[in-house]
């Protein structure tokens, strides 16, 4: 179904009164002066396309608004859509691509059991507040159940982080020796 003339010509009408409205939306919406001018154009011959889906007594503003809106909306996924990039590049691509081995430490790596004597190592007012922490009590409880101020507890737990780090690094630099 096509638009009468005389719906052409009250879309016409309708359209020119709301010109400056649609234009200064359309720059809103870009933020560019020539995007904006490009959306404004694409709404009024998507509004005089369709003008027999218009309902005369309705406001016509927000109908072109929503045009508009939905113009932007469909544009910018187009737009994000040709941007995507897509690797298709096949997943053994890289493997052998260069002549550089790695060996893995993995077994030589300080391991839990390792770890646990170190934290083992801390003097108590250290090690059990850390304990506490690592099991996942909060500060407040720590300081609460130790019967210990909550500064206490916070330098108590930073500073066995610190006991614990230098001594681990200890630890590798005598394997590094070895």
């Amino acid at each position: 179904m096509t638009a009468t003339k005389q719906q052409q010509k009250d879309i016409q009408d309708l359209l020119s009164t709301i010109t400056n409205s649609l234009r200064a939306f359309s720059l809103k919406l870009t933020g560019n002066m020539n995007d904006a001018e490009d959306l404004y154009q694409d709404t009024a011959l998507r509004i005089m396309t369709n003008a027999e889906k218009y309902n005369p007594g309705t406001n016509f503003k927000a109908w072109a608004v929503t045009i508009m809106r939905n113009i932007f909306i469909n544009n910018y996924r187009k737009k994000v859509r040709r941007n995507l990039i897509i690797d298709q590049t096949p997943n053994n691509y890289y493997i052998n691509s260069g002549n550089k081995t790695v060996v893995n430490d993995g077994e030589s790596e300080v391991t839990f059991n390792e770890l646990q004597e170190l934290v083992d190592r801390l003097p108590d007012d250290f090690r059990v507040p850390f304990l506490m922490a690592y099991q996942g009590y909060k500060y407040d409880e720590i300081a609460e159940q130790l019967g210990s101020p909550l500064g206490t507890i916070k330098s108590r737990i930073f500073f066995a982080r610190k006991k614990l780090q230098k001594m681990y690094e200890e630890v590798m630099r005598e394997r590094s020796v070895a």
